[in-house]
């Protein structure tokens, strides 16, 4: 075949070598097994650097999701629950799984339903950044849950940031925003009536 595929016809390999030295390019095997094997006229280093920009193309457009965990027990306090939450919350955002799991010990194994509180309070505190992959189960002393990155809802948002008119400082503009500052400050007359009238 030459450079453009276009097929030469069979031809001994003394003749086959002397057309791509012609034309200053490499004789390439490309189907070894085939009887005759087909050749290729071809920039062959051409072809491997092509070969390698696309793989590392594609390499790049592949999203990476790994699964992350987070652990919670049934007493967390108000201060560790806050800082977990928003840990997981950024991990949806950065397009992660993340698994959740309520870990019993003792005769809390016995009280499903406070690990079942948290999980659903969790759940909904992710509402629009992650969605419920699995329902809560008990698995051994430990409940878990997996949360998903909520695509759609990033979707939206990101429309609607590109829709919206904003001032100079980023901020949504609304409609009288101009007026608006100005009837805030002044609150104007107010009159009272009692409740006779």
């Amino acid at each position: 075949m030459d450079p453009d595929g276009e097929q030469l016809g069979i031809k001994p390999l003394p003749e086959a070598l002397s057309i791509a030295r012609q034309l200053d390019l490499d004789l390439v095997e490309v189907a070894p097994l085939a009887n005759p094997p087909v050749c290729r006229i071809m920039d062959y280093g051409k072809f491997k650097f092509d070969a390698a920009q696309r793989a590392k193309e594609s390499k790049r457009k592949a999203v990476h999701v790994g699964i992350k965990e987070m652990k919670y027990r049934p007493k967390i306090g108000p201060g560790d629950y806050e800082t977990k939450t928003r840990q997981v919350s950024k991990f949806l955002e950065e397009g992660h799984k993340v698994k959740i799991t309520i870990m019993f010990r003792g005769r809390e194994v016995h009280h499903p339903e406070l690990g079942k509180k948290i999980l659903d309070r969790i759940a909904d505190e992710m509402e629009g950044v992650g969605k419920s992959e699995s329902v809560p189960r008990l698995d051994g002393r430990n409940m878990v849950m997996v949360l998903a990155p909520d695509k759609r809802a990033k979707q939206s948002a990101a429309s609607r940031e590109h829709h919206e008119p904003s001032d100079d400082h980023g901020a949504p503009l609304t409609v009288g925003d101009t007026e608006g500052t100005a009837a805030a400050s002044d609150p104007g007359p107010t009159t009272e009536t009692n409740g006779d009238e």
